[in-house]
């Protein structure tokens, strides 16, 4: 496995505090997010197009290897929190190495594509994959999101269809255009709000994270966790470091 660590960028941040809302002086909190679902749904362009601010046209980008991340910083009712996003490659070839990154998990964006019915079908599989990797699956926020429907026109899942599979799995469920830009902020901080909005469910989840970096260290991983595939330390990276990507080269 090649490891190529995040290389330093300019920071973002986003603010869905109050007017007139104190910021907290607290250090930021991380929150570990992921996006998983079947390959060219537009992971990678959703979670550009949030963190970025970029869009990049289908000749433009390439399927993710592996598994690629990126920080930013949010500003949400006063607090800050750093989110460290996770974007897995939705090849199969690809599903034992991205099923690692599952661990420490807080909150979980299942996408697909409203004009590939066969992304939307898919999503059952990745419920399934969700259960079985993550720790306290049960405690994960989990958002589904229909992609793409700039292409209305080419539209093979109803937005009433996207609606109904959400609630019956007990998931957000948003709609999204990564060119226009429509409801990609708002799937995010609709995460971010759902976490924070219970506290025990936060310590409950921080728990089970720090109970894995001690089980880690306890193995003579320590700050190494790279040595471990599927994991890395996100505290010994600044808030500046924009990316990384790990791939089976």
């Amino acid at each position: 496995m090649v490891s190529h660590p995040p290389q330093p960028g300019p920071s973002n941040s986003r603010s869905s505090q109050a007017p007139n809302q104190t910021l907290s002086t607290e250090p930021p909190q991380t929150l570990k997010l992921l996006l998983i679902g079947s390959s060219s749904v537009g992971k990678s362009s959703l979670l550009l197009r949030f963190t970025d601010e970029l869009f990049l046209s289908a000749e433009e980008s390439s399927a993710t290897i592996g598994v690629d991340f990126k920080f930013k910083l949010i500003d949400h009712k006063g607090k800050r929190y750093k989110l460290s996003i996770w974007d897995t490659a939705g090849q199969e070839r690809f599903r034992t190495l991205t099923s690692s990154y599952y661990r420490g998990a807080q909150g979980v964006l299942l996408v697909y594509d409203v004009t590939n019915r066969a992304s939307f079908e898919s999503l059952p599989s990745w419920f399934s994959e969700l259960d079985t990797f993550a720790h306290s699956p049960q405690d994960v926020v989990r958002v589904i999101v229909g992609n793409k429907v700039d292409k209305d026109e080419s539209r093979t899942v109803t937005t009433e269809e996207g609606q109904a599979f959400a609630s019956d799995n007990h998931a957000m469920f948003f709609e999204t255009s990564v060119k226009t830009r429509k409801g990609v902020d708002e799937v995010f901080e609709a995460v971010v709000d759902k976490l924070t909005s219970n506290p025990n469910k936060m310590a409950k989840i921080k728990q089970i994270i720090d109970s894995i970096a001690l089980q880690r260290t306890r193995q003579g991983y320590r700050n190494d966790s790279r040595a471990l595939p599927g994991s890395i330390d996100l505290d010994a990276y600044s808030d500046d470091d924009q990316a990384g990507s790990w791939c089976n080269c």
